[in-house]
């Protein structure tokens, strides 16, 4: 099958001869051929040399690459060499075989060599996310792979690609079992690090469960024995559950959604019994710190994403920034606070400095323990920082 031609611009090769899996549609000189938004294309230097092959788009991220020089991206062996390398870095990091965490994220985009997928490991199922027409088009042979790289040990591969979609190419689409729709309850059991949950696939936010927050999920552990959290913006109850378990006295989990709140009950009962006692608020988040009078020794500030465009950033720094004055206000007298950002366009300087303006704003002295990122599953290569999107900072709160 011959393959419509992306020539590049003079100069304009550099970026993917570096590895970097997006050609820009500024960056192009011309077509030969006319693809449509989701055809495969191959992508030429001006000298005329093959650069790489991927989905097409007509936007600003015209091309996504998926190889880099020839290769057939309709050949089943493609994608099964993938998910077997993207398997082995999960065994390297100690997660695909765990017998404390059954649930973990394979495959991570472009830091998988995989841009626009994303594929979430839940026990025996896989959760799929296509961000991209051409990926979507690739799921039946995405889901074969996942058969051959896990054989009898999978029994059900679930697509919920709609959401990421373009909308126009999604309103034709509808969320799919490729492999053994399940009868009943979907909500799936896991562990992870001995902690207990439930995953709802189907109804849930994203694949169903934030899989990136493991291990500061972890370390948290260290600091809450015998003290009173208050986890906000708790969505499943991740660190809620994690606190009741390690020990601390009183856990208060706070969302303004009533169904993650459900969420939040039904985890902290599966983990149950624990020596704390915990309590669930239905709350805006901020809303709840400005009217409570209660300090607490621990918190976890884990917003969802305030921006999601260079041109939303301002807003999103400004939206940080009282969340975090509100929230150092609670913390008590010698007292943790986790808080976190998974706003891309936020980088790791900006958030750093926001939360400065926060405590100079309250005028409480502060000091940094760990910055924190996401986990080992969610890689990012090293060619494509933009893969890096969740920051975090633990800070000890005179």
């Amino acid at each position: 099958m011959t393959l419509p031609k992306i020539i590049l611009k003079p100069g304009k090769d550099e970026p993917v001869r570096r590895f970097h899996p997006w050609i820009f549609s500024g960056a192009i000189a011309r077509m030969e051929g006319s693809p449509a938004d989701g055809d495969l294309a191959e992508v030429f230097g001006r000298d005329g040399r093959l650069l790489g092959v991927g989905h097409f788009h007509h936007g600003s991220i015209a091309v996504r690459l998926l190889a880099f020089g020839a290769a057939d991206l309709q050949d089943p062996g493609f994608w099964e060499q993938k998910f077997r390398s993207a398997f082995q870095v999960r065994q390297t990091t100690g997660l695909a075989g765990n017998p404390e965490t059954d649930c973990y994220r394979l495959v991570h985009g472009e830091g998988d060599g995989l841009s626009g997928l994303i594929v979430d490991m839940y026990g025996p199922a896989a959760v799929l996310q296509c961000h991209s027409i051409g990926m979507h088009r690739q799921r039946h042979l995405i889901a074969d792979a996942l058969k051959s790289l896990y054989g009898e040990k999978l029994t059900v591969v679930y697509d919920k690609s709609k959401e990421a979609l373009p909308p126009k190419y999604a309103d034709q689409m509808q969320n799919e079992y490729l492999l053994n729709a399940p009868e009943g309850n979907t909500q799936q059991p896991v562990r992870e690090n001995g902690v207990e949950f439930r995953v709802d696939w189907e109804t849930g936010q994203k694949t169903g469960f934030f899989l990136d927050q493991r291990d500061n999920r972890q370390l948290l552990s260290r600091f809450v024995r015998d003290k009173t959290v208050l986890n906000t913006f708790c969505y499943t109850g991740g660190f809620s559950c994690y606190a009741l378990k390690a020990g601390a006295q009183l856990v208060h989990s706070v969302d303004v959604s009533a169904k993650a709140m459900e969420l939040t009950a039904q985890n902290v009962a599966l983990n149950a019994p624990y020596l704390g006692q915990h309590e669930g608020f239905t709350e805006d988040v901020l809303r709840y710190l400005n009217q409570t009078d209660r300090q607490y020794e621990v918190m976890i500030v884990d917003p969802p994403a305030y921006a999601k465009s260079m041109d939303k950033r301002h807003n999103a720094v400004q939206g940080y920034k009282r969340l975090n004055e509100a929230a150092l206000r609670k913390v008590a007298p010698g007292g943790i606070l986790f808080t976190f950002s998974c706003s891309q366009v936020v980088d790791r300087e900006l958030f750093y400095h926001t939360i400065a303006a926060a405590a100079m704003e309250v005028k409480r002295p502060v000091r940094v323990l760990h910055h924190l990122t996401q986990g080992a599953d969610h890689p990012v290569s090293l060619f494509h920082p933009e893969g890096s999107y969740l920051k975090g900072l633990v800070l000890y709160v005179e």
